[in-house]
């Protein structure tokens, strides 16, 4: 037996319901895991509310550790017993027991603990994807990241510090404004206080930033537009305030020839070498002391609901990881 969140149709987190389900044997290629942690993110309540369709019924959650139980057959590399982690793309993390297949399944190092690991999976790897293989990120670039102090933000911060970059961040009050510098931007903008344009231009000496990475959407869109330097990206990956619609190719060009791209992590790491690659990318990152796991809450699995409202309505910082 299995107890699982399902949705049945989207809306707010009391959509959400556990059921109890008859798990069978793994099947070839597959293995059966006991969840031990599970990471919280935003990509979760857009699937919810339907701002990302799915077909329904579905579960919930791509992001989790766990502890092998049983290996189906032709798998090789893991064993029962084994410490393991996926970041996807396969959804249903809200689970107290799930079977996926082996190849989207990482082996977890002794030193990383699995509150730590749940945090990282998702958000390290989108971390790493949007610098180094989207943006490409170079040393001495000044670069823009809205929501600092959130989750993804705060990875960001570190990792662009560690190679060499100049970061500026932008926080809704003062206490996120205190964990963005601590995350490694130089240069925080708290927007409930200040005009964020203007503050960028003055720290930029009016030449404004050739890398945004927006993860809050409509909010903030305009605020992005304004902020790039000529011929500047825009990496827009979420949309927690809502999405960004039309789009126009005309203010693109007035506002300096800009490119604009919605990436998806998904489109960046599609073979099992390329996820090897990145995970192990995001922990050499934590050992180096670039990035942390960042946790900010943690609640029990089974208030997924009281998690869901919190993150929606901003009441988090840093990373929210669920426990059984």
């Amino acid at each position: 037996m299995a107890r699982v969140v399902r949705i049945e149709h989207t809306g707010g987190p009391e959509v959400m319901q556990w059921v109890d389900i008859d798990l069978p044997a793994p099947a070839p290629g597959e293995v059966r895991i006991r969840t031990t942690a599970v990471g919280l993110n935003f990509i979760d309540i857009y699937h919810r509310r339907g701002d990302y369709p799915l077909p329904l019924p579905t579960g919930l959650g791509s992001e989790s550790v766990g502890v092998v139980e049983a290996v189906g057959p032709g798998v090789t590399g893991l064993a029962e017993g084994d410490r393991v982690a996926t970041f996807g793309p396969e959804r249903g993390a809200y689970a107290t027991h799930r079977n996926l297949p082996a190849e989207h399944l990482s082996t977890l190092p002794d030193t990383v603990d699995d509150a730590s690991a749940a945090a990282l999976m998702l958000k390290g790897s989108t971390a790493q994807f949007l610098i180094e293989r989207c943006a490409k990120v170079e040393r001495g670039q000044t670069v823009l990241v809205h929501a600092a102090a959130g989750g993804v933000g705060q990875l960001l911060a570190g990792w662009l510090n560690a190679i060499g970059a100049i970061v500026i961040g932008t926080v809704g009050n003062p206490a996120k404004a205190v964990r963005a510098r601590k995350a490694g931007a130089a240069h925080v903008i708290d927007r409930s206080r200040e005009d964020v344009v203007a503050r960028v231009r003055e720290i930029t000496g009016g030449k404004r930033c050739p890398v945004i990475f927006d993860g809050v959407g409509r909010a903030t869109w305009e605020q992005s537009l304004d902020c790039a330097a000529r011929r500047g990206l825009i990496v827009s990956f979420g949309s927690a305030s809502g999405p960004v619609d039309g789009v126009a190719l005309g203010t693109l060009a007035s506002k300096g020839s800009l490119f604009v791209t919605r990436p998806t992590l998904f489109d960046y790491v599609v073979t099992r070498d390329e996820r090897q690659q990145v995970i192990d990318r995001v922990f050499a990152m934590l050992a180096g002391g670039a990035i942390t796991a960042g946790i900010g809450r943690t609640f029990r699995l089974e208030d997924i609901a009281q998690a869901h409202r919190a993150l929606e309505a901003g009441a988090t910082e840093g990373a929210t990881v669920l426990l059984p």
